[in-house]
């Protein structure tokens, strides 16, 4: 595995060392000696599963402080345009995201650790995504922001004609309500 550390700290993105052949293909998607010695430590208490159509735009998600969760994300079947934005109090890059092109074919897996707002956005006809969790789910400590507010301008690769958002997610806070609270 090839471990890829981004702009935004603690964020790594994790290519895998992919064996093909006429079969298919074969990878390790989680070794724990090979996390530890690149920096992730976390033990992961849950596993969480999606199954989206094209157009879906999930999130954008975090858990509030006391209750964050960092996690491993990686694609099953289809293709995600990934989104993660650093909401860190006192974090240099506070405010910027960074997007990742992850799909069943690349096998990549992201490391987000807690603090952080995660969407992500279908680009294939559908996608299904898992991800493992250190944390488990409060739902007191959830939060949302809404992934087409303008102060983040976000290209979620979707048309918004096209984009599937639940009310949940549209109803969010706006990126201003975070930058106001730093929470």
């Amino acid at each position: 595995m090839n471990f890829i550390k981004t702009e935004i700290e603690g964020v790594v993105l994790i290519e895998p060392k992919l064996f093909r052949d006429s079969r298919g293909f074969f990878f390790e998607s989680y070794r724990k000696d090979e996390f530890s010695a690149n920096g992730i430590e976390n033990s992961f208490v849950q596993d969480n599963q999606s199954l989206s159509f094209y157009g879906t735009v999930r999130g954008l998600h975090c858990q509030k402080k006391g209750c964050e969760q960092a996690k491993l994300v990686r694609v099953l079947q289809g293709e995600i345009l990934d989104v993660v934005v650093d909401i860190r109090k006192g974090s240099p890059t506070f405010g910027k995201y960074l997007t990742f092109d992850m799909s069943d074919r690349n096998g990549y897996q992201l490391f987000i650790p807690g603090g952080l707002l995660h969407g992500f956005s279908v680009l294939s006809d559908t996608a299904m995504c898992l991800y493992k969790v250190d944390n488990f789910y409060c739902k007191e400590a959830e939060h949302s922001v809404c992934p087409i507010d303008s102060d983040l301008g976000i290209d979620w690769k979707i048309p918004k004609d096209k984009m599937i958002i639940s009310d949940k997610d549209r109803l969010g806070d706006g990126f201003k309500n975070v930058v106001d609270n730093r929470f």
